[in-house]
């Protein structure tokens, strides 16, 4: 029993695959394509443990290619063009049969090795499936990316990983010779953090530590067996959200101490400097927003310089970053704004724009009335005429509601003084 239980109950084909069913259910878009035998390069983007792997085979064995798999941890520039040159040995342009290449974990390859993919994916030498857990738009080379499609994996639901241990008890040899009982798996799947393959691992090392034929497994038997055995940070798995998570939450909650400590545990980790600098470009204006323009401004140009500079300086301008957004006002009215925008598009649908607000590049268009009744702004007072913005449906709809912070403030009275009751400011 050398194999871990993860890789013993692998599924091998799309009907033993048990998640996933927007991609490989009966109308799933990765179903119609096996099926069809004509397979694009794909970008496969999901949480750690969600089958990314395990579908890159699957596809390999249900469509009979040649089927090669590299790991951006270990592999550079000279694997990856000694693989492309086997894979056009065993397949060939315009081909249906070319190879699959298997790249796991490809956010992690440089501009120079994602660009030593680009011809072989072009010419068709081989059909590329990168595996990722972090946003491609960002990760991925834009010239790539354009020759992919990219497919989301969800995470798993807690019905997903109960069905997967049901059927590894049912299915594995070692655990048919044990009396199973999951009474509770509440602690089982914190441990996991979602991640299938961890699961499984926790899971077996769990019936290891019973010697008995009958195991129960309980909260308090998972707890026990498992907290001393979780890695310091790992940054593919439950860890780098769960630390990324109270780093984001200690910045919201105002408190630059929690913050540098679990920046601190990230650099120490080794994770991304880019990643932890976007995460809080995007805090900067979630959830400082208007109250502190200049903090999107400073977490910019943070994300800049750490881009420039590298480790070790790096971390410098992330802790100089962390802190000054941890002490500034917070809002996040612009944040709630957008989401109660979007939320209203989807409800009313496609609302025509008011008539005075329409272009008029034609004599057609100046003929039927297209902005006819608008009026120009800088010809009132403070550069300011009351006229109707929103379309009719939407009138006196209120979606910006000013936090209660000085900045914010201001915003509203200048508002107040502008809309007078229109919008209740």
């Amino acid at each position: 029993m050398n194999e871990p239980l993860a890789e013993r109950v692998r599924p091998k084909s799309l009907e033993g695959y048990m998640s996933q069913s927007h991609l490989v259910g009966p109308a799933g878009v990765l179903t119609k394509q096996i099926k069809a035998g004509i397979i694009p390069s794909i970008i496969l983007w999901g949480p750690p443990g969600t089958g990314k792997t395990t579908l890159a085979n699957i596809i390999a064995t249900q469509t009979e290619r040649p089927f090669y798999a590299l790991s951006a941890i270990n592999s550079g520039v000279k694997e990856v063009r000694e693989v492309i040159e086997k894979a056009k040995q065993s397949g060939g342009l315009f081909t249906t049969k070319n190879p699959l290449l298997f790249i796991d974990e490809i956010h992690r390859f440089s501009k120079s090795q994602q660009d030593s993919l680009l011809a072989a994916v072009e010419k068709g030498w081989v059909t590329l499936i990168g595996a990722t857990t972090e946003n491609p738009s960002f990760e991925v080379n834009a010239a790539l990316l354009s020759r992919c499609q990219v497919y989301t994996l969800k995470a798993f639901e807690k019905s997903d990983l109960e069905a997967l241990l049901n059927n590894a008890i049912k299915i594995d040899p070692w655990l048919q010779e044990k009396e199973i009982t999951l009474k509770e798996t509440n602690a089982l799947f914190r441990a996991s953090g979602g991640d299938a393959r961890k699961l499984l691992n926790i899971f077996e090392f769990l019936i290891t530590q019973n010697p008995d034929k009958k195991v129960v497994i309980t909260d308090e038997f998972v707890t026990s067996n498992t907290q001393n055995n979780t890695a310091f940070y790992d940054k593919s798995g439950e860890q780098h959200y769960d630390i990324v998570s109270a780093f984001i939450k200690s910045i919201r909650g105002s408190d630059p101490n929690a913050a540098v400590y679990w920046l601190a545990r990230m650099i120490v980790g080794g994770e991304d400097v880019k990643f932890v600098a976007r995460r809080m470009v995007i805090l900067a204006s979630e959830d400082i927003g208007n109250a502190n323009p200049t903090a999107l401004v400073l977490a910019n140009t943070c994300f800049q310089s750490v881009h420039t500079i590298g480790h070790p300086e790096a971390r410098i301008i992330l802790s100089q970053c962390a802190v000054y957004l941890a002490t500034s006002p917070k809002s996040n009215s612009s944040y709630l704004a957008i989401n109660e925008a979007i939320a209203a598009v989807k409800e009313t649908g496609d609302l025509q724009v008011p008539l005075a607000l329409r272009n008029a590049p034609t004599k057609l268009m100046k003929e039927l009335g297209y902005g006819d009744s608008y009026q120009y702004s800088h010809n009132g007072p403070n550069a300011f005429i009351a006229q109707e913005f929103l379309p009719e449906a939407l009138s006196g709809t209120v979606f910006y509601k000013p936090g209660d912070n000085p900045r914010e403030k201001s915003s509203r009275d200048f508002l107040k003084n502008r809309w007078k009751d229109r919008y209740g400011y």
